[in-house]
C-alpha cells in the first residue's frame, strides 16, 4: 500500500485550517487515506514519529512570522516553529520529499542558516508574476511566467547555501528554492485558488496583512486574477513522491 503524505497545518483558526487542508488534498490529487493530517496548533507531533513512513511532508502555511523575536511569538506559534524545526534536520540530511508553502520557505530557509526577515521582499496580499529561473522536474510542463497568490511580511534575503533557485517575482526574487533532490520550499501558496484566498482575507483582514476595510476589494481582485498554474507543482510533487 503507497505510504501516505505527512501534512502539517499551522492554522489555528479551524475554518482557515479545514479549508487549506481540503485544499492541499484537491489541488494535490489525495485522497483522504493518502494524508496523515497534523494541526499542529493543537498538538503534538506523534511520539516516535518515523519520517520513513511517509512518501513526504507537506507544511501549509499560517500567520506566523520565523523571524518574530521570541517575545512577540505566542506560546502556540513557538511550539509550531519548534515542532516544524525539529523535522527540518532530518529532512535535509536524508533528502526527505518535502513541500514547504509559504511558512514553509522560512522554516528551511532558517534552518539552511539564510537570513529571514522582515527588511526586504514582503508583499502584499494578492496575485503576483512569477518567472521560471531553473529546471527542475516539479516545473516540467509549466509556462516560464505565471501568477501565484501570496501575502507574507517576511522572506528570505539571500539564497541558502547550497540551495538551487526555482522561481522570482519582480517583488521578492525567492518564489521557490529546492535543497538536495527532493527538499522544495514556495514562497507563494500552490494550494490556493481565489475561493481559497478569499477565504483567508476574510479570516486574517485583522492581522496586519492590508488595511481591513480593503478586504473587499482584494476579495474582487483575486476573484478576475488567473491563478491556476501554481497547483500543478503540487500534484507534481505527489505524483512524483506518493
Amino acid at each position: 500500500m503507497p505510504k501516505p503524505f505527512l501534512i502539517l497545518q499551522l492554522r489555528p483558526e479551524t475554518e482557515a485550517s479545514d479549508d487549506e487542508f481540503a485544499a492541499l488534498l484537491r489541488k494535490g490529487g489525495l485522497r483522504r487515506d493518502q494524508a496523515h493530517r497534523v494541526r499542529l496548533d493543537r498538538e503534538a507531533l506523534p511520539a516516535g514519529l518515523d519520517l520513513s513512513d511517509y512518501a513526504g511532508v507537506i507544511v501549509g502555511g499560517g500567520p506566523g512570522c520565523v523571524s518574530d523575536a521570541p517575545g512577540d511569538k505566542s506560546p502556540e506559534e513557538a511550539h509550531i516553529e519548534a515542532a516544524c524545526l525539529s523535522l527540518m534536520p532530518e529532512i535535509t540530511d536524508r533528502d526527505i520529499p518535502f513541500m514547504g508553502c509559504c511558512y514553509g520557505i522560512g522554516i528551511l530557509a532558517h534552518h539552511l542558516g539564510a537570513e529571514v526577515s522582515k527588511a526586504r521582499y514582503g508583499e502584499p496580499v494578492g496575485a503576483v508574476t512569477c518567472r521560471v529561473v531553473g529546471d527542475d522536474p516539479l516545473l516540467d510542463g509549466l509556462p516560464g511566467v505565471f501568477e501565484a497568490f501570496v501575502g507574507h511580511k517576511e522572506a528570505v534575503q539571500h539564497l541558502p547555501l547550497g540551495a538551487v533557485h526555482l522561481l522570482e517575482s519582480g517583488p521578492c526574487p525567492f518564489q521557490m528554492i529546492r535543497h538536495g533532490r527532493n527538499v522544495y520550499a514556495t514562497q507563494f501558496h500552490p494550494e490556493a485558488d481565489a475561493g481559497v484566498f478569499e477565504t483567508r482575507i476574510r479570516i486574517y483582514k485583522d492581522r496586519g496583512y492590508f488595511p481591513p476595510e480593503t478586504a473587499d476589494d482584494l476579495i474582487a481582485m483575486c476573484r478576475t486574477a488567473d491563478v491556476t498554474v501554481p497547483e500543478r507543482i503540487l500534484r507534481n510533487f505527489v505524483a512524483r513522491y506518493g
